[in-house]
């Protein structure tokens, strides 16, 4: 038996009515009367939006417009608009910086920094001190010189903002000198030759795209030349029949000529992955002790900590972008600073920053290490994926660096591999990455869902455990 498609509609109670309902009320107590009444009307929409072909059968039209279940309903859309946009996720890619995913993750001490600073007011521009007005950027420059073995350093809100920067205040209205080889171009269309351009700057390429020698850069210099642009190639690299001076001999050209040499590091990094076996990035003390003046890099890749832009160097190179018009456009917020200084801290010491900065950790994490937290995790796992018809393996993987930094360095990983005879790798990878608590996002490879545990936090396995048996509960034959 059906009910008449417009005699349903008519029936659903007003919404007037349903505030009086002692339900209704206990269910949606703790939202203010225009929200109350918001979702309501919502929860009152999507049932005329179930009707709106055939009616309802008289079971279901009993069950969906009692009082209890429309405040029910009415609660799940509060809970939606309630519920914040941005939540986390565990991250079983195997790529550390993963830009998708929000990069770097902050280390504990960060987390208390940013909570303590976000919950009231701060010393943000006020010098307890002297009681007089005090500048944001003392809060971090004095770690930053320390650990980078420069005479200043500056803080803007991402590294993209601290090429702008220091292009502008050395630059416009001159020459810049680069070499082809480095016009680069990172995520989201971000060229140097579009940010010179926007700073005011000519850009002067010399050399060729795979080999570039100091006399290029000799016969490039005018009396327009304003600075020596060298671009660190964090995401690529061209390798083969290749030249570039070495940083020493630029830094020479350039002082005898008068003029700054300035490296874009991109990603740049305080501690020394080299030394231990990852990759051959540079440090940023590596290319102030080589003569570079001015160095910019990311605070949120390699460092590990808040999204932000750091400017190291000389300070009479610095002191003309502390006093540019465009430095109160990208200074840093109190919670930047706040996560910045506490990462910073953490470099004081190898094995601290080994043992407290997720970044370094998860880069540095020998493959034995990996590979006994994925079988602890399996083992939780496996009883409840065999109920599911869900096959668990563990593997052998590649993990990978990410977020532009360190593109040719591949990190042994262990892995969890699920496959299921009944479903394909992407149902499995959908029902993972869309359970209500907390999503897990892995990869797809060879119609199976690869869950690697390099990425996976400490702590956060019980987390991983419950969000998989969430998923599984969709996986019943049937489901």
């Amino acid at each position: 038996m059906t009910f008449h498609r417009q005699s349903a509609l008519r029936a659903l109670p007003a919404v007037h009515r349903l505030l009086a309902e002692p339900a209704v009320r206990e269910k949606l107590a703790d939202l203010p009367s225009a929200l109350r009444v918001s979702v309501l009307q919502e929860a009152l929409a999507e049932l005329r939006a179930m009707w709106a072909g055939d009616g309802p059968a008289e079971d279901v039209w009993a069950r969906e417009t009692g009082a209890e279940a429309i405040a029910a309903r009415a609660r799940r859309a509060a809970d939606r608009k309630l519920s914040p946009r941005l939540r986390p996720v565990l991250n079983l890619t195997g790529t550390v910086l993963h830009t998708n995913l929000g990069r770097a993750p902050l280390p504990p001490r960060a987390i208390r920094a940013v909570t303590a600073v976000a919950a009231g007011y701060s010393n943000l521009e006020y010098d307890l001190a002297s009681g007089a007005r005090g500048s944001r950027h003392e809060h971090v420059e004095a770690r930053l010189v320390a650990l980078c073995g420069a005479e200043a350093a500056l803080v803007v809100n991402n590294n993209a903002a601290a090429v702008l920067l220091v292009l502008s205040a050395l630059a416009a209205g001159g020459e810049a000198v680069v070499s082809r080889g480095q016009l680069v171009e990172i995520g989201g269309s971000f060229r140097i030759p579009d940010v010179m351009a926007q700073a005011g700057v000519r850009l002067v390429e010399v050399g060729a795209t795979n080999r570039t020698h100091l006399a290029d850069y000799e016969r490039a210099i005018t009396p327009e030349t304003r600075v020596l642009v060298r671009v660190h190639t964090s995401n690529y690299r061209l390798i083969g029949f290749t030249a570039q001076p070495a940083l020493g001999e630029l830094a020479d050209l350039a002082h005898r000529h008068g003029l700054p040499l300035y490296e874009d590091l991109g990603s740049g990094a305080l501690f020394d992955f080299a030394a231990r076996g990852v990759g051959d990035e540079p440090t940023v003390s590596f290319s102030l002790r080589s003569g570079v003046d001015v160095v910019t890099f990311s605070g949120d890749k390699l460092l590990g900590s808040a999204q932000a832009g750091i400017i190291a160097g000389a300070a009479r190179w610095l002191e003309p972008m502390r006093k540019h018009p465009l430095m109160r456009a990208l200074r840093p917020d109190k919670l930047t600073l706040a996560a910045l200084d506490a990462t910073l801290s953490l470099y004081l010491d190898d094995d601290l920053a080994k043992a407290e900065i997720p970044v370094v950790r998860m880069l540095t994490e020998p493959y034995e290490a990996v590979a006994r937290r994925c079988r602890e995790i399996a083992n939780r796992l496996s009883p409840l994926l065999a109920e599911v018809d869900v096959r668990l393996e563990e593997v052998d993987v590649t993990s990978r660096v990410g977020g532009g930094a360190l593109p040719q360095v591949e990190l042994p990983s262990r892995a969890i591999r699920l496959t299921s005879p009944r479903m394909r790798a992407g149902r499995l990878f959908d029902d993972l990455r869309t359970v209500p608590a907390v999503p897990v996002v892995g990869r797809i490879e060879q119609d199976a869902v690869i869950l690697d545990v390099r990425t996976l936090l400490p702590g956060q396995e019980a987390q991983l455990v419950d969000s998989v048996a969430e998923a599984a509960g969709r996986w019943f034959p049937g489901g």
